[in-house]
């Protein structure tokens, strides 16, 4: 061990020992526990700093067990039931863990509860159906037949989902099932504030409270098989009850439909685009939540400790890029790492003391086990972290789980030594100021700051189909020379673009929030944004950027004039569309490998002339070199102007346009690799007229990155990789070094 401090270790029972020796190993400045684990008075007299997971609404069965009609509650939709007469029967539960979730027999069904005819998207009137309490059946009459029917209903939620995943993950066999309460009610509320204050008087020895998390959880939803059915990482379904929604409607003048809930099945994922009704519930919701998250944080203030926050789990309704999150007293934020893109997320943000990571792998069974070596994933979280690090450093670093797990694996114990020492060189070396950024990069979608790091996620940094080719911006992104900020239509809407901007990047399929949906029929947004690209702005679209679902004066895309790229919706096919020929060599791409018997072959097959029709070089074989994801159909020049820079298989993937004195680009998806970040980082700086500023402090290997310090006189040079990797950085003076780095390695030089 070179280096102590900025590390968290955690721990459990009858394990001080090897607790101290780890400690030691990896630097440990403070010792947690976690979720199903304790620590005893041996680990406690180890002089650390002591960190304790506290649960504000769970682990008291004995309270809520005579109060279950004080659980959360969430609004679920059955199945789709198609009537075969004019009377229809739809099951409750049919689909969903019982274990976990019950129906809310006790408020009135037909005042809280909806039966909607699916195919005239009608509601039903109340005096049509009626609940059998003994099967939870809800019967339908005068049902229209080959109409599918479905109940939108609300649901007791009486095993805590973590709690939950963490007992069928481990195994915890006959552990009692920890049921959650809601703080909603003024008795629970006054059970939860009242066990914290006894609970402070009675941890004496605690320093930090890891609040894991607060009240609400995010959507997590479990089918029969034990399965997760309905995930979404900023779900606020879990949120509701019955005097929740009295009181809304008290406060806001309407009253919130099921539907506003269920969204036909959506569950409002941050895919949607938000509405009235789901951004009120977010903004009445977080106004409840703050309130009692400040009331903890002061109580943990004057018991002497800390107040951390876990971002994850119940976390819903704190929204840490939301104005005003500052005011809430927190001292810390700590998260799971997973990424670039989550590293992030935790690192930027604002009005706290500290920020920490809670690397991976896990300590629990699922990893760690004979055969496998963790040390793998170990190491190639840490490389994915550690790009992100050094453009905004998160304060301190941890894991855990089960410590008496990974300590039977030397290599994982080993990783880690390694892995904490260089967290904290890093630290050393640049006094925890983040690395210079080159550009200001904005990224454009509906939820703008809220959402900081926030978009294109389905699950926590867990890869999906559909959004990867999205994800992948972000990912890029996280640990590129460049400040990242992210805004809104509103705020374009309402005050323009901000002078300091560099490039705006609007990305995503069309009608989700990431794109805009239907903002884009105001005439007003592309009206700024054509004014500020031709007055020398940059404007980046990925996917179906700008992208309006119902065909609009003759666009799809709406700021096609400024990509030079609009996709064909099948409404235009009469139009013929000629492709201008493809340019190999540019600016943009002077990084991508491409054989050279694939460019030989590439050009005989015509790629230099002109080609026509939407069909236009279908059927040649790709060029290869880039990895641009998911195909987005049918994409076409507007125009023979427009610089293509590849159109394999009749579809436009990359292009660029000069438009006024600013320049717009298409790429059609940019999942994350290595070269995919050089291919963004080469497409910002092109966009921005500020190829003059590449060469300096850049990496001919895309695999390795260049960070640089002015405060502290140094860059370093990353290997981003589990292989030995060489690369030559050329320095502002002309110069050129040379590096050669061993796996995962990263090199330090002076200015």
């Amino acid at each position: 061990m070179t280096s102590t401090g900025r590390f968290t270790l955690p721990s459990e029972e009858n394990f001080a020992e090897k607790t101290k020796e780890l400690a030691e190993l990896w630097g440990a400045d403070a010792i947690r526990n976690s979720d199903g684990t304790h620590l005893d008075e041996s680990v406690l007299a180890l002089g650390k700093k002591i960190y304790s997971a506290y649960f504000p609404t769970r682990a008291h069965n004995e309270w809520i067990t005579l109060h279950m009609d004080e659980t959360p509650q969430v609004y679920l939709l059955t199945g789709r039931v198609l009537a075969e007469a004019d009377i229809v029967d739809v099951p409750l539960m049919d689909g969903f863990f019982e274990e976990q979730l019950k129906p809310n027999r006790d408020a009135d069904p037909h005042k809280y509860w909806e039966v909607v005819d699916r195919t005239t998207n009608e509601v039903v009137d109340a005096s049509l159906w009626t609940l059998d309490e003994d099967t939870d059946t809800v019967h339908v009459s005068g049902a229209t037949p080959m109409h599918e029917y479905t109940v939108s209903f609300l649901a007791y939620i009486i095993w805590d989902p973590v709690e939950m995943y963490n007992h069928l993950t481990n195994g915890w066999g006959d552990k009692e099932h920890e049921i959650p309460f809601d703080i909603y009610h003024p008795a629970t509320r006054k059970f939860v504030f009242d066990t914290f204050e006894q609970w402070l008087k009675d941890n004496p020895q605690v320093d930090v409270v890891r609040f894991t998390t607060f009240f609400y959880q995010f959507t997590l939803l479990f089918d029969q098989k034990q399965r997760e059915k309905v995930v979404d990482w900023f779900g606020c379904a879990c949120t509701v009850s019955p005097a929740a929604l009295d009181d809304f409607e008290k406060e806001y003048g309407y009253r919130l439909r099921p539907e506003d809930f269920v969204d036909g099945g959506a569950y409002n994922s941050a895919w949607r685009v938000p509405r009235k009704a789901q951004r009120d519930w977010i903004d009445f919701l977080s106004g409840f939540v703050r309130a009692n998250v400040k009331k903890l944080a002061d109580m943990s203030h004057e018991a002497g400790k800390e107040a951390m926050m876990f971002l994850g789990d119940q976390w819903i309704g704190t929204e840490p890029y939301k104005d005003g999150f500052e005011d809430l007293g927190l001292d810390a934020v700590v998260g799971s790492i997973g990424d670039g893109t989550t590293t992030r997320m935790i690192a930027d943000i604002p009005g706290v003391k500290y920020t920490e990571g809670r690397f991976l792998p896990y300590f629990f069974p699922d990893t760690f086990y004979e055969g496998n070596d963790p040390s793998i994933e170990g190491l190639d979280n840490w490389r994915k972290a550690r790009r992100a690090i050094l453009r905004s450093p998160i304060s301190r670093m941890g894991y855990g789980g089960y410590l008496s797990l990974a300590a039977k694996f030397p290599k994982f114990v080993d990783t880690v030594t390694h892995i904490a020492d260089e967290f904290r060189d890093i630290h050393d070396r640049t006094g925890g100021v983040a690395a210079e950024g080159e550009l200001n990069v904005a990224i454009l979608n509906c939820w703008g700051k809220m959402r900081s790091w926030m978009a294109f996620t389905v699950a926590h940094a867990l890869p999906n189909k559909q959004t990867y080719s999205y994800y992948g911006i972000l990912e890029s992104l996280s640990g590129m020379r460049v400040n990242v900020r992210f805004i809104s239509f509103d705020d374009v809407l309402e005050h323009g673009v901000a002078d300091d901007i560099d490039v705006i990047i609007n990305g995503g399929p069309v009608d989700t929030a990431f794109t805009g949906g239907d903002v884009w029929k105001n005439p007003k947004l592309t009206e700024t944004l054509r004014a500020w690209v031709r007055g020398g702005g940059a404007f980046v679209g990925v996917g179906e950027p700008s992208s309006l679902a119902r065909f609009q004066a003759g666009r799809f895309f709406q700021l096609a004039d400024v990509l030079g790229v609009d996709e064909e919706r099948y409404q235009t096919l009469s139009v013929d569309k000629y492709f201008p020929a493809v340019t190999p060599e540019h600016f943009i791409t002077a990084d991508v490998h491409v054989d050279p018997a694939a460019r030989e072959a590439w050009e005989k097959a015509g790629y230099r002339i002109p080609l026509s029709g939407c069909g236009g070089g279908q059927g040649i074989k790709p060029l290869g070199g880039i990895d641009f994801g998911e195909p987005i159909a049918n994409t076409f020049p507007v125009n023979e102007d427009v610089t293509l820079l590849r159109a394999d298989g009749g579809q436009v993937q990359l292009a660029v346009n000069e438009y006024g004195k600013g320049r717009g680009v298409y790429v059609s998806g940019l999942p994350y690799s290595a070269a995919n970040a050089r291919l963004l980082e080469r497409i910002l700086f092109w966009a921005s007229h500020n190829e003059d500023k590449y060469t300096a402090y850049s990496s001919t290997n895309p695999e390795c990155e260049v960070a640089v310090f002015p405060d502290a006189g140094q860059y370093c040079v990353i290997n981003n990789t589990d292989r030995p990797q060489s690369t030559d950085v050329a320095l502002p003076d002309g110069s050129v070094e040379h590096f050669d780095l061993d796996q995962s390695a990263i090199a330090w030089r002076n200015l």
